[in-house]
């Protein structure tokens, strides 16, 4: 059964600027592989490659020449679906992470009848949800507190907050703020400072940070430091999630003594960045081995890589909740059966929309 594969790039339209310590999004360029199989003419897997810039190490100039090239091997060699899995396992993606979800996802939709059910389980068949955080995005004083007001009228239990980019002194005022109203018996609270804590000021501001009851925080210090945050990891006073630090490392024995060394309390996954669901599940298997926590995370993709990653995330025994909410960032999102209620992510009964053309 030769395959092949199309590309359609889209630009995704935030509703509103999406602002992290790295700076604000206005737009997020993705693209579509549609995967054909010759044998079943009218059938398509779909897949999304949606790399971040400044964050994927394949958010890269020459991303769409590569996809074109991708596209052009696949009919040139007539792909059998052996081929296909020998490229997925192959160095040949280990540079573009973001194309190896996408084909994969690609594949996996295809191979259940292109309907964009990709996984049979009881989320995809509606009848149970994901319990998800509500993120609250950077901004300004009232901004933050609009969002945070909004969330919480939405029936949210567990609130996501980007931090790192008001003076410090105001972000804790507004946890302050929230904590007047819910206490931790009644709201969780996660932080992500992506990387925003200068080392020598980390553990201060993590103290700070503790009084306010806090789940864990994101990555407090820039990623490739080891040693400073081994030594956060060791004596910090709120929990710590490796994100950043785990994007380029898809070296088995890499990864391994990388949880070993920094003995992080939870890791965060998002697909996008570390090379697709397979790559995704190692990760899984090799905290669980250590008793580190984990949590799946989108990385901002439309609906489709949305779609995949949720399905994947239900195949799992689910004990808190996920950051999957961002597939209403976008005024021109595809239209899919998605759904989020009262903190939870659910697969409803709504169509998915035309994906551009």
């Amino acid at each position: 059964m030769p395959l092949f594969l199309t590309v359609t790039p889209h630009q995704l339209q935030f509703k509103f600027d999406a602002r992290t310590s790295r700076g604000a999004m206005r737009t997020h360029q993705v693209y579509y592989l549609h995967l054909h199989d010759s044998d079943r003419p009218g059938m398509t897997g779909v897949g999304e490659c949606a790399p971040l810039p400044g964050l994927s190490i394949d958010a890269r100039p020459d991303l769409e020449s590569k996809l074109n090239q991708l596209s052009e091997e696949v009919r040139q060699r007539q792909f059998t679906a052996d081929e296909l899995h020998k490229l997925l396992k192959s160095d040949e993606l280990v540079e573009w992470p973001s194309i190896r979800f996408a084909l994969e996802t690609a594949w996996q939709d295809l191979q259940q009848g292109g309907r964009k059910i990709l996984f049979m389980n009881d989320f995809s068949q509606g009848t149970t949800g994901i319990p998800i955080n509500g993120l609250v995005w950077m901004g300004e004083k009232d901004f933050m507190q609009q969002q945070i007001s909004k969330k919480l009228d939405e029936g949210y239990t567990c609130l996501k907050l980007k931090i790192g980019s008001l003076d410090f002194a105001t972000e804790l005022d507004i946890l302050h703020q929230i904590r007047e109203v819910a206490g931790p018996d009644d709201l969780t609270i996660r932080v992500d400072a992506n990387g925003a804590f200068a080392p020598e000021d980390a553990f201060r501001k993590l103290e700070r940070l503790a009084r306010y009851s806090l789940h864990s925080i994101e990555q407090p210090i820039r990623q490739g430091q080891p040693e400073q945050m081994q030594q956060l990891c060791a004596y910090t006073p709120v929990p710590i999630a490796l994100d950043e630090e785990l994007i380029g490392v898809q070296d088995a024995t890499k990864q391994a003594a990388l949880l070993d060394f920094i003995k992080p309390q939870y890791i965060i996954l998002k697909p996008t960045l570390v090379g697709g669901l397979q790559a995704s599940a190692d990760w899984i298997d090799m905290a669980r081995e250590r008793g580190i926590g984990w949590w799946m995370t989108s990385a901002l993709e439309s609906n489709i890589g949305l779609n995949a990653i949720s399905q994947f995330t239900a195949n799992y025994a689910i004990d808190m909740p996920q950051g999957l909410g961002t597939g209403q960032l976008y005024h021109n999102n595809v239209a899919s059966p998605l759904q989020i209620d009262k903190g939870w992510l659910r697969y409803g009964d709504g169509s998915w929309g035309e994906l551009p053309k």
